[in-house]
């Protein structure tokens, strides 16, 4: 049986997952447009389970006019997809993280070409042998020689965890992704997806320059009530033990659908209050697993103390917010709020003003700047 997943990355084997086929649809066409997307969102909002979903659905092939006649297995790959993790680059020199990053681009590429039970075509296996990545300006000319070995399909990269990228190897490395998307198509890499926490400019400490003017904004938002329904009707249809309605839109209010609460709110419901399996879960339910999460130490409240805590004008300002909801203005261009809207501790309500962005992040920060008072 399935369980609802708080820990990493969640899958449909092991895991209740939210399809986000709308979202999915989106990033794919902006794919196939060759558009350079960033994704730049607080940590456990699904990110890299959303991009390890979409990597699956480039990586399928589609069966040929020939195969589908005939009855043979021809299958036409149209991208190579390939997703990397930037976090185990950190305290790297330059001359390190190019060496790393081409072996692991390669790794990737065969472990992609094992799974698609395809052989690595003789010339593309004699490059990856061949080069060495040294700097910036050996990767542009690496990923000129990939694209003509691969046409017709289109080489895709994932970056996720980019913050990890060496600060120094930062603005290289953005200046030549970005000539070798003006350079215009085909190109190579013909799409790029780039993950992180702190957003480019954030990134970026020389603030004089814009290394990556040409990137394409994606927003992944956090679950709508529809979804929290989608995620616990997959629990309902597998083992026949239902939410009453109110339990479901009560778990959506007061987590404003961040996706590790919502998870963990099912996972005490459906795991660790006992409820026997032939009672519907009620919101007498409900109330006890509120009261518990308010008061535990999971691993997405933890790391939002942690977070508040880094600095003195973080409890000033939302000591501000939680006085009064209408005394602070959302300017995502101020640096205080900035960054708690990165950490995902604060939101743009509907009128344009400072938010907590659910009830539990709330009652959490009252208990902890009262409890320094």
């Amino acid at each position: 049986m399935r369980r609802f997943g708080t820990q990493g990355p969640v899958n449909p084997q092991e895991h209740y997952v939210v399809s986000r086929s709308e979202e999915i649809a989106d990033y794919i066409k902006r794919v196939e447009e060759g558009k350079y997307v960033v994704l730049f969102a607080p940590r456990q909002t699904g990110k890299t389970t959303f991009f390890q979903a979409a990597l699956e659905t480039l990586t399928v092939g589609t069966v040929t006019n020939t195969a589908a006649i005939y009855g043979e297995a021809d299958t036409k790959f149209n991208y190579l997809p390939i997703q990397l993790n930037f976090d185990v680059y950190k305290n790297t020199s330059v001359a390190e993280f190019y060496d790393n990053l081409y072996q692991d681009i390669c790794e990737e590429i065969e472990n992609l070409f094992q799974r698609r039970d395809d052989i690595l075509p003789e010339a593309l296996s004699q490059l990856l042998e061949d080069t060495k990545l040294t700097d910036h300006h050996a990767m542009r000319r690496f990923f000129g020689h990939l694209e003509r070995l691969l046409s017709p399909q289109q080489f895709v990269l994932i970056i996720d965890e980019f913050d990890g990228i060496p600060p120094s190897a930062l603005s290289d490395f953005l200046h030549t992704l970005r000539h070798i998307y003006i350079s215009g198509k085909p190109r190579c890499p013909h799409s790029v997806g780039i993950i992180g926490v702190k957003s480019i400019a954030q990134l970026n400490y020389d603030r004089s320059i814009s290394p990556f003017n040409i990137q394409d904004e994606f927003h992944l938002p956090n679950f709508t009530l529809e979804q929290v329904q989608e995620l616990l009707t997959q629990y309902t249809d597998e083992v026949e033990q239902p939410f009453v309605p109110e339990v479901i839109v009560s778990i959506h209010k007061q987590t404003a659908g961040q996706p590790v609460l919502v998870n963990r709110f099912a996972q005490i419901l459906t795991e660790e209050l006992d409820i026997p399996k032939t009672e519907s879960i009620t919101m007498t339910h409900f109330s006890m697993a509120y009261a518990q999460i308010l008061e535990e130490d999971n691993v997405n409240l933890t790391h939002l103390l942690t977070n508040i805590r880094k600095d003195r004008r973080f409890e000033n300002l939302l000591m501000r917010i939680m006085e009064r909801e209408d005394s602070v203005v959302f300017n995502i261009y101020n640096d205080t709020i900035n960054e708690l809207a990165t950490y995902g501790v604060i939101k743009e309500s509907p009128n344009g003003m400072c938010e907590i962005l659910n009830p539990i992040y709330l009652y959490r920060i009252m208990k902890t700047f009262k409890s320094t008072a």
